[in-house]
């Protein structure tokens, strides 16, 4: 059993969302009410794990008295404060941003995406067959993972795991301006020739497949990737005496992913490179 040590107490900030009165420990963002309510606000680039980076806008709501729609992953709730997450200038919003994100990248395996475009009544078409997309080839340079930029949405996530805020790496980093602009390693060197440690906290944090494992990228080529299928058991690693908890995603009685819990005290979703891939040896029988 984990024991998570209780955090300082927080007092109650009482305000009004979406007509209703809510109360939220002080320090909570109006997504995090929202999502306390029950309350079913679309988001790409908020991670449980990491701060908050505005990158894709979908999650914008309306706050009295602002004068744009405002981010409801990053703003904090404050008291008095009236929100409403479901009107008509909130939702066009919303709309507009799925269209452009759909009509520029490939948003297929991005969870959410395909519900979020209907509930919207979103029309990435209505651009037409000359929209500007990235039409890259996914990048497979080692037996690791798999970079794959058309399906990027530039949410920043996988250099913010990169760099301080989990692994302190930084081998990932912008590269580019304006819709030329890119993730990419040093001199958009190979991902075997950068400083890149292959912990993979990057896959952990990716909302839309652009980073994948090798094993869900050759499944999916192969059409017999199948989370449906799958189960999942948390475990704990056994290669060094941290104790990170290890969560195997099992298909046809074979390991096909590792990732780790977010709310584990010990790891918080991250892992080096033995927990996340080192574990070819349980199924190999050579």
């Amino acid at each position: 059993m984990t024991v998570v040590p209780l955090g300082v107490p927080r007092r109650l900030i009482e305000f009004t969302l979406d007509g209703q009165e809510a109360r939220v420990p002080e320090g909570s963002t109006i997504l995090d009410a929202c999502r306390a309510a029950g309350k079913d606000v679309p988001t790409l680039c908020q991670g449980d794990t990491l701060t908050p980076k505005n990158a894709c806008r979908v999650c914008v709501v309306e706050v009295e008295g602002a004068r744009t729609l405002v981010p409801a992953c990053s703003r904090r709730a404050e008291a008095g404060m009236e929100v409403r997450t479901d009107t008509e200038r909130a939702r066009h919003s919303r709309k507009v941003v799925l269209e452009l994100l759909a009509s520029s990248v490939d948003l297929s395996t991005t969870p959410g995406a395909a519900e979020w475009i209907k509930e919207y009544e979103a029309k990435p078409d209505r651009f037409g067959p000359d929209a500007a997309r990235v039409n890259e080839e996914p990048k497979v340079d080692n037996d690791l993972y798999v970079r794959d930029y058309d399906k990027c949405i530039l949410c920043y996530k996988c250099v913010d795991a990169c760099g301080d805020q989990w692994q302190n790496t930084f081998a990932i980093s912008v590269a580019g301006r304006g819709f030329d602009a890119r993730i990419a390693v040093e001199h958009d060197a190979p991902l075997t020739d950068s400083a890149c440690v292959y912990c993979g906290n990057c896959i952990e944090v990716c909302p839309t497949g652009a980073l994948s494992f090798k094993s869900e990228f050759d499944m999916r080529a192969a059409g017999t990737w199948d989370e449906s299928a799958q189960t999942e058991t948390t475990t704990v690693c056994a290669y060094c005496g941290v104790g990170c908890n290890l969560t195997l995603h099992v298909q046809d009685n074979e390991i096909v992913k590792v990732t780790s819990p977010h709310d584990n005290p010990v790891t918080h979703g991250n892992l080096c490179i033995k927990g996340r891939f080192g574990y070819q040896h349980v199924q190999n029988r050579d």
